[in-house]
């Protein structure tokens, strides 16, 4: 897949006031240990979520707002899964994907929600019909609670129309 793109100020709210700090006085703070913190925080947000890689390495780069995961993943819809959930993360622009899968499968579409979105839009968007804005919230799972509670700047995955 490659680099993916996302939006940094939209996401989970992983880190905390030490970020603000090193943001605002990056002389002050140890920029290496900011970075694996980051990389165990996000990794420790994807594992929340259920999903799991085998060997699975997070890691982050502050300066370019870049996170790395690599290791490999079961199958293709958790490989997407995982990159999104990494992605979806505040302070997260980039994903460069290196995981790999056993038996790679057709990739999905990626979709970044803007304002006024929500799933069944998508879905006609996509599909064609807004009658399948299931598959979009069952492929968003576990990230996705509800398919109400969609945020512009998310990126969702759209799987192949089946």
């Amino acid at each position: 897949m490659g680099i993916l793109s996302f939006i940094k100020e939209a996401g989970e709210k992983l880190f905390g006031a030490t970020w603000q700090t090193a943001q605002a006085a990056p002389a002050a703070v140890d920029v290496a240990e900011l970075n694996l913190k980051a990389g165990e925080a996000i990794a420790t947000y994807i594992r929340s979520q259920g999903l799991e890689a085998q060997d699975l390495q997070v890691k982050y780069d502050g300066a370019s707002h870049t996170v790395t995961v690599s290791g490999e993943a079961a199958d293709q819809a958790t490989k997407e899964k995982i990159l999104v959930a990494a992605g979806n993360v505040q302070h997260v622009d980039k994903v460069d994907d290196q995981l790999t899968v056993p038996s790679p499968a057709p990739e999905s579409q990626f979709h970044t929600v803007v304002a006024g979105d929500n799933l069944w839009k998508i879905a006609e968007k996509y599909y064609g019909s807004g009658a399948k804005n299931d598959v979009i919230f069952e492929a968003n799972k576990p990230m996705l609670k509800s398919p109400d509670k969609i945020y512009p700047g998310q990126v969702l995955r759209i799987p192949a129309a089946s």
